[in-house]
This record gives structure tokens, sequence and C-alpha cells, in this order.
């Protein structure tokens, strides 16, 4: 007797494909609930994010890459209120976030625990952000570029060859490699009568760099008022502008000033490193005694720090380094400059602006209503600006600042002659910083040698002034070497700056 056929069911595709749909809706409630018993036990708050609403302006609070990095989600932001939502809230780094957040937006962050799901359907909010595109006015500097031509110039003279087979166009790129090459500060373009000179700043000395046809002149400075957003009808009247250069590496500007001649516009170009701003303050070359007491002083919660020394001696970069010493969260800090050299985060930065009104002394007055604790302006040099400084300084703000003088005891003659009162200067001002920049000798040319008696004496009469505690002092009866290059400067193929006379 044969057994009855058994019925055999067979699964269409479809049917399979809504039972893996089943299962997967299955262990992805399985998951959310073991993430919500998860926060419960952590002590936690849980949100599940699939479907949640988050505001475009809420979610680009933190860098996509950043949220990523760490699987965090800013779900909610309300006025004092921000919402994090971490798939796992106990990493440090996640803490930490959650603090830079409060102090920037000044808001109570609550961390929310979040499944590896919910992380993925949020995370996807990003790619309906509204891209933003840069806007670039007149003509843009190529990265590329400018390393290229650093790469073909490998001394002064082949900048000169150079810029004799290169078009108007790119001249003012290659200028500007040239004088990243050779770590110059400076960039001075100079019209003549016959030829258009140009001069790198180098170590603090001009150096001639290159000469330009007299006739390519008006093309040239027309370009270079383009990149810096100047005005090119205007050749009468002293100009300033700034061009901004992105580096693989680090962002440059570059200050670009104008002034009439007798025979055209000559030309300035400050370029300002941002990495310059980053020097800390055991980066600046203090020593011994001066090094001591300068930051016991900038440990006290007020009273002036001012900097003196003539110009482009390093006074604001000792000031930013004053200021990244003593930038944390708890402390709010704010400068007033003409013009802003560095962008420093975490600092509010004015620049004041002449043609407005909005001057260093008004600009002080300003900030004092802004409750900071530390307060950096760019120069004192009228007597509505000493007074406020001195009266910030004796109401619990620590004031830096610069003034020029030839020597730190010279910076308090000049505050009385700008109208301080003396018994109210005396307990405002903390310390005077006189600095100046020292050029060193290349190592690849220093060669000893003698100077001529008359130096010698006045170097020795000079030495046995320095007192034995500053940590500078030096015997002037002892042996005496000197030191000197013996070359002169010039930018060699190794990129080596090799310098001459000291």
């Amino acid at each position: 007797m044969q057994s009855p056929v058994g019925l055999q069911h067979v699964a269409t595709p479809e049917l399979e494909e809504a039972l893996a749909e089943k299962m997967s809706q299955i262990a992805l409630k399985e998951k959310e609930q073991e993430t919500q018993s998860q926060a419960s036990t952590q002590g936690y708050g849980y949100i599940n994010l699939v479907g949640f609403p988050i505001g475009p302006e809420t979610i680009a609070l933190l860098p996509e890459a950043e949220a990523r990095r760490l699987k965090v989600i800013c779900f909610l932001k309300s006025a004092e209120q921000l919402r994090l939502g971490a798939v796992d809230p106990s990493q440090p780094e996640v803490r930490s976030l959650a603090q830079v957040l409060a102090n920037k937006h000044r808001a109570h962050v609550e961390v929310y625990i979040i499944s590896e799901h919910s992380f993925d359907s949020a995370i996807k909010q990003y790619a309906r952000l509204p891209k933003i595109h840069k806007q670039v006015s007149g003509i843009a500097i190529a990265e590329q570029d400018i390393s290229k031509f650093r790469q073909e110039i490998s001394d002064l003279k082949s900048l000169q060859d150079k810029l004799a087979n290169t078009s108007v166009t790119d001249t003012f790129t290659l200028l500007v490699a040239g004088a990243l090459q050779a770590r110059s500060s400076d960039i001075h373009i100079e019209a003549e009568e016959a030829a258009v000179r140009v001069r790198y700043r180098i170590d603090g000395v001009l150096t001639p760099a290159a000469t330009l046809p007299r006739a390519t002149w008006p093309r040239i400075i027309s370009r270079i008022k383009l990149l810096a957003g100047l005005k090119l009808n205007i050749t009468g009247k002293p100009q300033d502008g700034h061009i901004t250069i992105y580096l693989a590496q680090e962002k440059i500007d570059v200050r670009v000033s104008t002034l009439p001649t007798a025979f055209g516009e000559s030309v300035v170009m400050r370029i300002l490193h941002s990495s310059a701003a980053n020097i800390s303050y055991d980066e600046l070359g203090l020593r011994g005694r001066a090094y001591d007491l300068l930051k016991e002083e900038i440990r006290k919660p007020n009273g002036m720090i001012i900097a003196t020394g003539p110009t482009g001696s390093g006074k604001t970069t000792t000031l930013y380094a004053i200021i990244n010493q003593l930038n944390h969260a708890d402390a709010k800090i704010i400068t007033l400059e003409d013009p802003i050299e560095y962008k420093l985060e975490g600092i509010n930065q004015s620049q004041v602006d002449w043609s407005k009104g909005y001057t260093f002394a008004q600009g002080l007055r300003s900030i004092l209503r802004q409750d900071p604790d530390i307060v950096m302006v760019g120069e004192i040099r009228d007597t509505e600006t000493v007074e406020t400084a001195i009266q910030a300084a004796l109401t619990g703000h620590l004031v830096l600042s610069t003034v020029h003088t030839n020597d730190a005891a010279g910076a308090v003659p000049r505050f009385l002659s700008m109208g301080a009162k003396p018994f109210l200067l005396a307990p405002a001002l903390n310390s005077v910083v006189a600095q100046r920049l020292v050029r060193k000798i290349c190592t690849h040319c220093t060669e000893e040698y003698r100077p001529n008696e008359a130096t010698l004496e006045r170097i020795k009469k000079t030495l046995a002034t320095i007192s034995k505690s500053s940590g500078y002092a030096v015997d002037p009866n002892k042996a005496l070497v000197f030191h000197r290059g013996r070359r002169p400067r010039v930018l060699w193929a190794d990129g080596n700056l090799r310098s001459f006379g000291g």
C-alpha cells in the first residue's frame, strides 16, 4: 500500500523577501530594547532617532566627520538646552565634546544613548544639508602653482630668471612663492624711473630680490589690487587690503598696502603665517629671570602688561603667545586690533575702523561692557585709550597692549606724556617687556672675527651693565669670541637661507 503523497510548500521570492524583512524588524526591535535597557542600567536617557525630525541648523552644530568618528548626533537644540545622541556615551572623547559644546553655545548638554541603527538613520540627514559653495572674487591663487614655483626657485638669481620668462598673470604668484621659499616677512615692490625693484625682508633686513620691467608694472599692480579687493581706478590715494592663500598645511594671509609715489604706486605686502599664532610662551626665546618674571606676571588676574619695541620686533607675537597661555574655557578674552593679524580660536577679536570712528579708545570702552577677564589692545597711542586701559587694569581686568618706545623704562614717561596720572599708573602697571628680533648666523657660513677697538670697547661697556640676576651676564674682562657670516645672504638650492653679518 502506497503512502499518501506529502504536500510541498514552495517559497516564492516575494515571500522570502517579506520573511527577511519581518525578521530584520524583529532583530532591530530587540536591539532597540537592548539599547534602552543599557541606557537605564548606565543612567543615561534613551531615544530612537529613526524618523526623528532633526533641524538642519541643529545637526550642523557638529561636523559630519566628527559625528561619524565618535558616532554622535546633535538632535535637539533650544535656547539653553543641547541634546546629543551617542552610541557609546562613556567614551572620554564624547564627554569632552559635550563640555566643548556646552562652553561654546552656553547651553546645558545632555547625552542620550542611541543604537547603531538609530545612528545610521540620523547620519543620513547630513546629506540633506544645503551645500555651501565658496565664492571667489577676483582671481584665485592656486596652491599647485605656489608649490610648483617654490620647487623651481633655488636661489634669488633663479627667481630673476624665472620672472623674465613668465607671464604677467603668474608674476605675482611667483613673487609670493619666492618670498615663502626665502622665509621673507615682507615683499616690497617699488616703482622707480627705469624699472620696478622687488625686495624681500629676510631676518629683518631688506634684500634685493629682482627687478621688473617698467612697462609691465601697471598690469602687475592691477592684478595685485584685484586679488586684494582694492579699487583699480584709485591711484592717487593709499589703499589697504588683504589676500588669503590656502596651502595644504596652513593658511597664509597677505596684508597689502599701496602708496602713491613719484613714479607710480609702491606696494608692500606683509606675509602672515597662521602657524605663527600658535606659538607658545616657551617658544618666545625668553630665558632666565625675564622668563620667570613675565610668567609670574601673566598669572595675575589684573593689571597691565606692555610690550614695547620698534615696528616688526614681534610685539604682537609675544602678546599672542601670552594669550595662548591664558586661553582657557573659564576666561573670556577679547582683543582689539588694527588689523587682526591672526585668527585665534575661542577668542573674540575686534578690528578698529578709523573711517567709521571705531577707534582704540571707543572700542576699549565697548569691550569693557562685554564682561571680559582679559583684554588685548593692539596699541596705546592717545590719552583716552591709556586712561581707559588703566581704569580697566585697576578694576579687575588683565590688559595686554603695546607702545612704541626704545626700551622698557621709556614706557613710563611715554604714558605720562599721553596724560596718564602717576598715582593711577603705578598700581596698574605690572610689567613692561622691551624686545628686539635677533638675527642668527647660518651654521654653514659662520666665521670668527675681531671687531675694531672702538666697537669692542662699546660692547664691553654694554656687557658691564647687564645684571647677574638676569641670567645673561657676561664677564667683559674675559676673552670674547665673535662670529659673523662670511657670505652675502642668499637662498641656496638645498632650501637653507644663509646669512651675512650675524
